[in-house]
């Protein structure tokens, strides 16, 4: 009679026990509510931390810096983040900005001249953007995270001299949503205005490009917020020069493309009460005119 142990060993080994450990799938470094949760602590540390230093609070400023290096500061959250984008998990928002201005790569093929864009906090030079022949990249970010990118603050990039050092598209994807403050956010938008240029009429095509803001926010920001609705940050960027032309949601994110027309009608946005609720955010986009904001 053949035993158990016998048997056993007359069985075939499944391939999967023979792969080596080098072709399996690697899961990563942290799960996706780890992620968000990494994410959502690091943007409510900030907020505090601004909020402190506002109020002249150096000691609990002090305090909040220390927690957001302790869970590992901007590194930390850099890295929450592009796991969060990385392939695996489908995040690649630049690839939702190749989709809508497919039309205009089109005409650009096999011509010398490419679309210059600006990445604000890019992540990585492998994402749909960087990769596509017919776009010129620059990446900044406050903490560059490999070599393509460079380390700068895009509030306190020079600002340009000539249209040779502008863009056509500004890329914000969930740039906006880290500025701790309402009024750090609007001067972003601001600021944006000052690095669009107009792409040129290209011979023999009837394609034109409008300088154009590529913009990403989590979706709460906008559906969620007491202080902040689609139709405010519709207004918001309509009043710097900008028009909707495209729009799409997830069901964690809101994606929008703005084209700039340069006719601007200067307005303030106040942090006001718009949709109120107590399980709503706080997130905010305050608009001051430029008298304002230097005697702030």
């Amino acid at each position: 009679m053949t035993s158990k142990k016998q048997r056993n060993a007359k069985r075939p080994t499944l391939l999967s026990r023979t792969r080596p450990p080098t072709i399996r799938k690697s899961a990563p470094a942290l799960s996706s509510k780890a992620t968000r949760n990494l994410i959502r602590s690091h943007h409510t540390l900030l907020k505090l931390h601004a909020q402190a230093l506002r109020s002249g609070d150096k000691a609990l400023a002090d305090k909040l810096d220390a927690q957001i290096q302790q869970n590992g500061g901007l590194e930390s959250y850099q890295l929450a983040s592009k796991i969060g984008q990385s392939l695996e998990r489908g995040g690649d928002s630049s690839k939702v900005l190749i989709d809508w201005i497919n039309p205009q790569l089109g005409a650009l093929k096999d011509r010398p001249f490419k679309l210059r864009v600006l990445e604000v906090g890019a992540l990585s030079t492998k994402n749909a953007c960087s990769q596509n022949e017919g776009l010129d990249v620059t990446r900044i970010d406050l903490n560059s995270q490999e070599p393509g990118i460079l380390k700068q603050d895009f509030m306190e990039r020079r600002l340009p001299s000539s249209d040779d050092d502008r863009f056509h598209i500004i890329s914000l994807s969930l740039v906006l949503n880290y500025v701790p403050d309402p009024v750090g956010r609007g001067e972003m938008l601001k600021r944006c205005v000052t690095f669009l240029t107009k792409a040129p009429l290209l011979p023999d095509s009837s394609v034109s490009f409008m300088p154009s803001l590529f913009l990403v926010l989590p979706l709460p920001c906008v559906s969620n917020s007491r202080y902040l609705t689609e139709q405010r940050l519709h207004d918001i960027l309509s009043s710097l020069g900008f028009s909707l032309v495209e729009s799409k949601q997830t069901t964690k994110l809101i994606f929008q493309l703005w084209e700039y027309s340069g006719k601007r009608e200067p307005k303030q946005f106040k942090k006001e009460m718009l949709n109120p609720g107590k399980t709503r955010n706080n997130f905010a986009i305050v608009i001051k005119n430029d008298k304002a904001t230097k005697q702030s």
